[in-house]
């Protein structure tokens, strides 16, 4: 009886950019239905979206919409443009007024004050792929919410595609780096 061996990963079989995505967008073929982002070159399906998930989410924003300066501007699940072939959407991106709102293009790099990532069942997915490529884009604080484990990851100081710190939460209350006077309570997200 022959063994079975695991199937080799699946490659990409066309790398992505940022300029071809947003035509596949433009044109209909991807829809605002359609649960994918843009990582590194492949259109990646996200996970769903589960109760504590969609709850997790809410209290950040909540706490931030409340007392976030006029000058930031909180988005919820939508995308920024790390690099010119990665185009993530994370949970919460706080990212710098723009005077065009956004209208004419994703937040960039530059724009990107923080990023909040939840996971409940994509935690070690987002640990080994999301957090490495946003230290690559040298975004200076991320979080990551992890519903499983009951703890904030808080990662610091980017370092190539890593983070230098990265500090666990489970009971504290923590703020961001840019702003100390919006305090978040990491018990009361799960």
């Amino acid at each position: 009886m022959p063994t079975q061996t695991s199937a080799p990963p699946v490659e990409s079989i066309f790398h992505w950019t940022v300029e071809k995505y947003h035509q596949l967008i433009d044109t209909g073929i991807l829809g605002e239905t359609d649960k994918i982002e843009l990582i590194r070159g492949n259109i990646v399906q996200m996970s769903p979206i589960n109760p504590p998930h969609a709850a997790a989410v809410d209290t950040l924003a909540r706490a931030f919409y409340k007392k976030l300066p006029d000058d930031v501007l909180v988005r919820v699940q939508n995308p920024v443009t790390l690099s010119e072939d990665s185009e993530p959407e994370p949970d919460i991106a706080l990212v710098r007024m723009a005077e065009h709102r956004y209208r004419e293009r994703h937040p960039s790099v530059d724009d990107i004050l923080l990023v909040i990532e939840v996971a409940n069942s994509s935690g070690e997915k987002d640990r080994h792929s999301k957090i490495p490529m946003y230290a690559q884009a040298r975004i200076e604080e991320v979080w990551l919410v992890d519903l499983r484990q009951k703890q904030l990851w808080a990662y610091l100081d980017p370092q190539n595609d890593h983070y230098k710190t990265i500090r666990i939460f489970d009971k504290e209350i923590i703020s961001p780096l840019f702003v100390s006077n919006v305090t978040i309570d990491v018990a009361g997200l799960f």
